[in-house]
C-alpha cells in the first residue's frame, strides 16, 4: 500500500477457494464517458474486494496488450488488456470462470454473451450488467437480448434508460435499477484550480461564450451541434458579442464549419480540439453557459462538469439529460432541433446575469449532493452487497 492512499494490485486469482470478482470491460484507458464510468466501477470493485479479502480480476477487450495500472483518486488497480483479440479475451474470461468467481460484472451489454458462456464453466456466480444509453433503446437481438435477460441485475444510469430496459429489452422491473454516474474523486479541487488557469489561446477573449463539448462525428449528429450554430445566428441579433465554442474532434467538423460560414457566423464560431484536461476545465471556468441540445445521451457527464463549475446549462429534453438538469432551476431543457426555442433559452441566460448565477449556484449544489464520486461509491457498494447476499 502506498503512503496516502490504497493501492490495490489486481493479478491472476491465486486460490480456487478464495472468494473472487471478475470485471469485463470494452476498454478503460482512452478518454470518454463510458471509459471513465468503467474506471469508476473498477475502483469501487477493487476497494470492495480488498476490504473483504476477495480476489479480483479485470479484463479489457480493446485496451493494449498487457497489465495496466489505473488510478482513480487514491485507489490503484490493474487491468489486463487484450488489444481487441476476442479469442484471447474470451479465453481469459473462461479461465476466470473456471476459478468459480462469486460475481461477474460486464460493463457493456455487448459483453453479456461472454457472461453466458462463462456459465458453461461455472453456474455459481451472480452477474451484474451495466448499460449506458442508446445501445439498449432498441430491442437487442440474439444472443445479446437473451443473455441480458439472464443477468441477475441490470443497471442503467438514468430513469429513461431504465424504462427502455423494461420496455424494449423486456426485463422485469425487479431486475433493473438506476445507478447514476458521478464525477471523479477530487473534482472540486480541479474546479477550483481551473478558475486560476488561463484558457487556451484559441478560446475567444472579451466575448459572451457559450460552450459545448462532444464528439463531432457524422454518426452522432444527434448531439445537435448544428442546432447550436443555427441558434447562434439568432442569438447574435440580441447579443452581438456572443460566441460559440465547440470543443471536440470528429469527421463531421467540415460540415459544421461550412454551416457556420453559410449562416454568416463563422467569426463567432470557434472549433477547439486536442485540449488537455486542464485546458478543457479552463474553458468551463471561462464560459457563461454550457449547451448541448442532444437527443441521444444516456446520461451526460459533460453537464455534471459544467454544473460543477457553477455554469447554467441548456440540454436536450431527451434521454438521461432531464435526470441532471432541473428545467427552470439549474438550466433549460429544449427538444432537439427546436432552434428558436434554443435561441430564446440562450438569450435569457446571456441577458439576465442574475438568473444565470442563480441557476449555476443551484446546479453546483445539486452536483455536490447527488452526483459526487462518494455518492456513486456508496450506492454501488450497497448494490454489490445486496447482489452477493441475494437480497436484490
Amino acid at each position: 500500500m502506498r503512503p496516502g492512499g490504497a493501492s490495490i494490485s489486481v493479478g491472476p486469482i491465486p486460490d480456487l477457494r478464495m472468494s473472487s470478482l471478475v470485471g469485463l470491460f470494452t476498454d478503460v484507458l482512452p478518454p470518454g464517458g463510458v471509459q471513465r464510468a468503467g474506471r469508476h466501477v473498477a475502483a469501487v470493485v477493487a476497494k470492495f474486494a480488498s476490504e473483504r479479502g476477495m480476489a479480483v480480476r479485470f479484463l479489457s477487450l480493446n485496451d493494449s496488450q498487457g497489465l495496466h495500472p489505473v488510478r482513480v483518486g487514491k485507489l490503484e488497480f490493474f487491468i489486463s488488456g487484450y488489444a481487441g483479440s476476442r479469442f484471447q479475451f474470451i479465453r481469459a474470461a473462461m479461465r476466470a470462470a473456471g476459478r468459480n468467481p462469486d460475481l461477474v460484472i460486464a460493463l457493456h451489454p455487448h459483453l453479456v454473451p461472454i457472461v453466458s458462456a462463462m456459465r458453461l464453466r461455472s453456474r455459481k456466480f451472480r452477474s451484474i450488467v451495466f448499460t449506458h444509453g442508446v445501445e439498449v433503446w432498441q430491442p437487442l437481438g440474439w444472443p445479446r437480448g437473451g443473455a441480458l435477460r439472464g443477468a441477475d441485475l441490470v443497471l442503467g444510469p438514468s430513469t429513461d434508460t431504465v424504462q427502455h430496459l423494461i420496455d424494449e429489452q423486456h426485463l422485469p422491473p425487479a431486475k433493473v435499477r438506476r445507478l447514476a454516474w458521478g464525477l471523479d474523486p477530487g473534482f472540486e479541487a480541479r474546479v477550483a484550480a481551473a478558475a486560476e488557469t488561463i484558457p487556451p489561446k484559441s478560446f475567444p477573449r472579451n466575448a459572451r461564450n457559450i460552450l459545448t463539448v462532444g464528439r463531432w462525428n457524422a454518426s452522432e449528429k444527434y448531439k445537435g451541434a448544428d442546432t447550436l450554430i443555427s441558434a447562434l445566428s439568432r442569438v447574435l441579433k440580441a447579443v452581438p458579442d456572443a460566441s460559440l465554442v465547440l470543443v471536440g474532434e470528429g469527421d463531421d467538423l467540415p460540415r459544421l464549419e461550412q454551416l457556420a460560414r453559410d449562416l454568416g457566423v463563422s467569426q463567432h464560431t470557434h472549433f477547439l480540439s486536442g485540449l488537455s484536461s486542464e485546458e478543457l476545465f479552463a474553458c468551463y471556468a471561462n464560459c457563461e453557459i454550457f449547451a448541448l441540445p442532444s437527443r441521444g445521451e444516456g446520461f451526460g457527464l459533460v453537464f455534471l462538469e459544467a454544473l460543477a463549475h457553477a455554469k447554467p446549462v441548456s440540454g436536450g429534453a431527451h434521454g438521461g439529460i432531464p435526470d441532471i438538469i432541473e428545467d427552470g432551476e439549474t438550466g433549460w431543457l429544449v427538444r432537439h432541433g427546436e432552434v428558436e426555442r434554443l435561441a430564446q433559452a440562450l438569450e435569457s441566460l446571456l441577458g439576465n446575469s442574475q438568473l444565470a448565477r442563480e441557476m449555476g449556484a443551484r446546479g453546483k449544489d445539486c452536483v455536490a449532493r447527488v452526483f459526487s464520486f462518494a455518492q456513486f461509491e456508496s450506492q454501488f457498494t450497497d448494490i454489490l452487497n445486496r447482489v452477493l447476499s441475494r437480497e436484490h
